[in-house]
């Protein structure tokens, strides 16, 4: 068996192997999404919309639901073919869902995924995001084996970069005009990583 094959085999065993749907942080409950979370998310991302618009392509134009109606329609045979692994991020204390996140790049081969969140306009500044993201760091070490660990963000996107480096994540560099900004433009995106190994 050559090195190569050694390493497809190994990748096929990690995306076959059972992971956990859910875990929890202090005060969050995360948890896998399932098309049952359209409506209640929805809802929240119409709050937050106005926020989600300036860095989410999915959230432009309105409406939201179109977007997340196709979002949803996938994201359990995704979840089952360890394509994406994404979240909805619960608060304990009152039941409410405050944002979602999760692994939207995955390469299995290394393993690396790269980490996309958004949260509730409402509970900004609390704390949230930078919780569930070292979270989500601490659920790809230990049920995902990760060894690296990526966050892209427009470097105008302050305070998604303040979430990536109060979680550990080093810049690497700014990738010239390397993704579409939701009006259509090219932008510039910030490479954060975190290897776990």
């Amino acid at each position: 068996m050559t090195s190569l094959d050694y390493q497809i085999a190994l990748s096929a065993q990690r995306k076959s192997r059972e992971i956990p749907t859910s875990f929890e942080t202090k005060r969050l409950l995360i948890r896998a999404g399932t098309a049952a979370d359209l409506d209640i998310t929805n809802r929240v991302a119409q709050e937050s919309a106005d926020a989600l618009r300036q860095w989410m392509p999915w959230a432009h134009p309105s409406p939201l639901l179109t977007s997340l109606e196709k979002y949803f329609s996938s994201c359990e045979e995704k979840w089952r073919a360890r394509e994406m692994l994404d979240f909805q991020w619960i608060e304990k204390t009152s039941g409410a869902l405050i944002g979602k996140g999760g692994f939207h790049h995955i390469d299995w081969m290394i393993p690396k995924f790269e980490i996309g969140y958004w949260l509730r306009t409402s509970h900004a500044g609390q704390g949230f995001c930078t919780e569930a993201v070292n979270g989500l760091a601490h659920y790809a070490k230990t049920e995902l084996q990760a060894a690296r660990l990526e966050i892209c963000s427009d470097p105008r996107n302050t305070k998604s970069r303040a979430v990536a480096e109060r979680c550990g994540f080093t810049l690497e560099g700014v990738l010239k005009q390397n993704m579409r900004a939701p009006d259509g433009s090219l932008r510039d995106s910030c490479m954060y990583a975190l290897v776990l190994n």
